[in-house]
Formats: C-alpha cells, structure tokens, sequence
C-alpha cells in the first residue's frame, strides 16, 4: 500500500455492533481514539500529517459517526473492547494508541484489560482518568460527584440535543466559539443518538481509572490545554504524568479542548518527536 492510499471498512463485534474505521498510510500503526459524542473525523489534521510515515487507524465508536446506532454496551470497557477487535481485525501490532477526553479513558481501559497486546505506547489527549473524582488534581466541571449537575446537563441534552451540543462545541474552542467549525463539528456529533449519547457520557462520568496509572510500564505522551472544558488542564495533566513512570507531558498554549485541532501544529510536532523516540 503506498502511503497515500487510503481504505474504510466494517468490523462486527460479538455483541452485533459494526464499527467503521478508515486506514490510510504505511508504516507503524497509530490509532486514535475520538472524544464524546464526536468521530475519527475530527482527526482530520493528523491523518493528513501522519499518513506519509505511519499507517493512520481511525475508528467511529459505536452508535458514533459512520458505526451502526446501536444502543446497547455503552462503556468506557466496551468501548475499549471493540477498538481492541478492529486491531486484531486489521492484524496491528506495536502500535501508538492515542484516546482525547472520553477517548482517554477507553486506552486506559484498554490498557487494564489487554496491557501491551498490540501496542507499544499510548497517548492520553485533555483527559482525566476520573471524571466525578473529588481531589484537587481533577478539573472536570462534575467533580466531587456532582449528580445535580450531571442531571441537567442530561436533561438538557434529551431536551434539546443541538442546542446543548452546540454549546459544549464552542466550549471546546479557546475563544469559546467555533465559528465556521461548528456547522461540520455539529454535524458529525448529531450522528451519535442522544440515547447513545447520554448512556456513554454517565457511564463515562463514574469510570475510575486513576489507580490505573502507576501500572503502565510503556510510554506515553501526554496532551493538555487549558479550556472551558476541563479549565485547569494542565496541572491535572502534571498529576497524571506524576502517576505513569515513562510519560511525558506536552502542554499545548494557544488552544482549547481541540488542541490537536487548534494548534496542530505544536500538537503534531511534539508527537512526531515522541514517536521518532520509539524507534
């Protein structure tokens, strides 16, 4: 395959769930894993950068993007599950496996139930590994087991799905507005169902991952950006690289949630070095 080439495909699950994920690129495997209610789609920057030296693997989870809507196994565990089976599917081995926000999650799933299979380096992009965490290092909006505003946030979603994603669209973005992304953006993230959407993002909330950490003995990068999502990024991207032995931690200026979107610039580089330091 010449490193412009490019495929999509279908993978079934053994729960009846088919996942679409598009390949394009030769060279060492790198996966990435896309946020809440969002796509593979939203990579579009990186596989552009990457695919002349790495073959690029993008996945829609389920009932996301292209993948069927199906409403059952919304779980950070089943999610991580089924971007294992679209590895095997594609024969992957020694790749990079990189998850933002939700998606960060699901590689440290990913991680506590398979370890090394089929990867030799993970990337975690504007995470936390406990949503719902009380300690100082978490910057979610819903810590300390914020369930009155977990509940709104859900109720407005079933209430009004555009309005409420269009809002946490421009959120992400560091001015807080999208702008000419959001007609696009909005389009790929009403593709998830709102059951779908409401299911993962609760489950998403109660996942503790934190303890999870301090058992990762490969390397990892790490991505964060100070925003209106998470607004102390940053520092908690410093406590999650405190807890894993071989990381590093890239803190992106000039960019939001997106970062890998706003300044892919900065984004790319650092991980195209951190790649060129696996080889």
């Amino acid at each position: 395959m010449c490193p412009t080439e490019a495929f999509s495909g279908m993978a079934e699950t053994d729960d009846g769930a088919i996942l679409y994920y598009q390949v394009r690129g030769s060279g060492p495997p790198l996966i990435f894993v896309h946020g809440w209610a969002m796509s593979g789609n939203f990579w579009k920057k990186q596989v552009e950068a990457f695919s002349g030296n790495y073959r690029v693997i993008t996945i829609d989870l389920r009932a996301h993007g292209n993948s069927s809507k199906i409403m059952h196994g919304h779980t950070i565990p089943r999610y991580a599950g089924d971007v294992r089976m679209v590895m095997r599917k594609l024969h992957v081995e020694n790749s990079t496996l990189l998850g933002w926000s939700l998606g960060g999650p699901v590689v440290l799933s990913y991680w506590e139930q398979f370890g090394a299979e089929g990867v030799r380096a993970l990337g975690l992009v504007d995470m936390t590994p406990f949503p719902f965490s009380p300690a100082d290092w978490n910057s979610h909006g819903m810590k300390n087991y914020d369930y009155n505003n977990m509940n709104a946030f859900l109720l407005a979603l079933a209430e009004n799905r555009r309005e409420a994603t269009a809002v946490f669209i421009d959120r992400m973005f560091r001015s807080g507005q999208a702008g000419p992304e959001l007609e696009w953006m909005l389009a790929e993230s009403l593709k998830t169902p709102t059951a779908a959407a409401i299911a993962i993002y609760s489950d998403y909330l109660m996942r503790d991952y934190s303890e999870i950490l301090k058992t990762i003995d490969i390397p990892v990068v790490i991505f964060a950006s100070n925003s209106q999502i998470f607004p102390r990024s940053i520092e908690m991207a410093k406590y999650v690289s405190s807890k894993i032995p071989n990381s590093i931690l890239v803190p992106v200026e000039n960019a939001g949630h997106l970062l890998f979107y706003e300044n892919s610039e900065k984004f790319n580089s650092a991980l195209t070095d951190f790649l060129s330091g696996l080889r």
